[in-house]
């Protein structure tokens, strides 16, 4: 009696991807490379520019893939990875060439504790969609975990704050606070609950506004403020006992 073969999963080659969305995700992972061969050449500024840049790429991808019905196992994966590289080991690179190296064993230890937060960060995120409330993250997002180290060595080199005394201790911290909040339990406002096709009172036009002036003056202030702003955030609404009637965990 012949017996067919096992039905078989179509090979990728088969199924294809969605060019649209996987575009972005791979621009975001050629600036976190790009990120990182800068560090290596000594151009810090750089290097931190372009990890903001993969930040805005990363944002942008998942909503197009949304807006297109794009979404894929695939591109999902390939997110992950991309965010691996420009929020974990490019971050980390930075920071380790431009003042943790000076620190010896200490700079290199804690500069892998920002890349393992990371990779932490991102597999529990994995493990937890569609169990989570949406409108929190429990702990902090790896691109914001990377704008906090990218954002200090940004304004240290557009402002020349480089020679301070104890800048690498400073940096040290930094590093060190990011890597490990990713993997605490404090939640942080996730923005999910901001709709753009809702009512707004008319004086937020005015704040938006004024944001984007204050952001168009002095991006690398701005940026690095909002970022440090976000993160002692988790920590205050956790102090003050805000969040506790929601479920426990969160998405990214």
């Amino acid at each position: 009696m012949h017996i067919d073969p096992a039905p078989h999963k179509p090979s990728l080659r088969r199924q294809g991807i969605y060019l649209l969305p996987n575009s972005f995700t791979l621009a975001a992972l050629f600036a976190g490379f790009y990120a990182i061969v800068q560090a290596m050449n000594q151009n810090f500024e750089h290097a931190a520019v372009a990890i903001f840049l993969a930040m805005i790429l990363d944002g942008m991808d998942g909503r197009v893939a949304r807006l297109t019905h794009s979404q894929s196992a695939f591109g999902a994966e390939f997110d992950s990875l991309s965010d691996m590289v420009s929020f974990g080991v490019a971050p980390a690179l930075v920071a380790y060439e431009w003042l943790l190296k000076d620190l010896g064993k200490l700079g290199w230890m804690v500069a892998f504790i920002h890349c393992a937060g990371a990779a932490l960060r991102l597999a529990r995120f994995n493990t937890m969609i569609g169990s989570t409330d949406k409108r929190w993250f429990i702990g902090l997002p790896s691109p914001a975990a990377a704008a906090l180290v990218a954002g200090l060595v940004w304004i240290c080199h557009a402002y020349g704050y480089n020679d301070l005394p104890g800048l690498k201790w400073v940096a040290l911290g930094f590093t060190a606070f990011s890597g490990i909040t990713m993997v605490t339990n404090v939640k942080f406002w996730s923005f999910k609950e901001i709709h753009l096709r809702r009512r707004v009172p008319f004086v937020m036009l005015l704040a938006l506004v004024v944001g984007l002036l204050l952001l168009m003056s002095e991006p690398p202030l701005v940026l690095f403020g909002f970022f440090v702003c976000y993160a002692l955030s988790g920590y205050v609404m956790a102090a003050l006992g805000m969040g506790k009637k929601t479920p426990p965990l969160a998405s990214e």
